[in-house]
């Protein structure tokens, strides 16, 4: 089995006393059966809010695509073209994953990725300037990420799949280097496994059995 790429370049009423006395009482019954119809869009109301509620947390999700491939599979009787989308998906407020999704049309597969992604979050502690406590190294393949602290109104100092991981987290004051390969995917898996592996200064004191001034001084 053989898989080859392509990328894709990158929406008149008669008057009430004219109506005969059988009519009326039709007329009663289809309001009674109306006002029925209105009880139940009353007792609906619930899943309604439900539905509002499920938007909103939706909305709270930021999507990017970062690349959409062309990929063909070679089986018994040809080949078989499919579309493979890289999505990274986060709320700007520490949480961010990265999803794959391959489908028979781009449209599918970017669903399937978001899904992907949402099952893939992970929590990335921010300091009170919108960066990360320490620096940390990630690696994926033969994709290695570097990722560092900076200064307030450094901006995030990236590219790549990286860059777009690292803005979906909700970091706004980073330095990070790609090295090895430059893959979109590995690079985006690696810099996910770099804020993975972030801790804060309190966290590392607890786990050191130490405390917090020791871990400054």
């Amino acid at each position: 089995m053989t898989e080859t790429n392509d990328q894709v370049q990158s929406n008149d009423i008669p008057a009430a006393s004219d109506v005969p006395a059988a009519a009326e009482g039709q007329q009663d019954r289809r309001g009674g059966r109306a006002e029925g119809r209105g009880g139940d869009s009353r007792r609906g109301g619930g899943r309604g809010r439900d539905n509002r509620r499920g938007q909103e947390r939706d909305s709270e999700w930021q999507e990017r695509v970062v690349q959409i491939r062309r990929v063909s599979k070679t089986v018994k009787g040809g080949k078989k073209m499919s579309f493979r989308a890289i999505v990274v998906v986060g709320n700007e407020k520490g949480q961010v994953g990265v999803g794959v999704g391959k489908a028979g049309d781009v449209i599918g597969a970017v669903r399937k990725g978001v899904a992907d992604g949402k099952k893939h979050l992970v929590k990335v502690p921010l300091t009170r300037h919108n960066s990360i406590p320490t620096l940390s190294n990630g690696r994926d393949g033969a994709a290695s990420v570097l990722i560092r602290p900076a200064a307030p109104g450094t901006g995030v100092i990236a590219g790549g799949s990286i860059r777009t991981v690292l803005e979906l987290a909700g970091i706004k004051n980073v330095l990070a280097k790609r090295l090895g390969s430059k893959t979109p995917l590995n690079n985006a898996r690696a810099a996910m496994e770099a804020l993975a592996g972030l801790r804060t200064h309190k966290e590392t004191a607890k786990e050191r059995g130490i405390s917090l001034e020791q871990i400054y001084s």
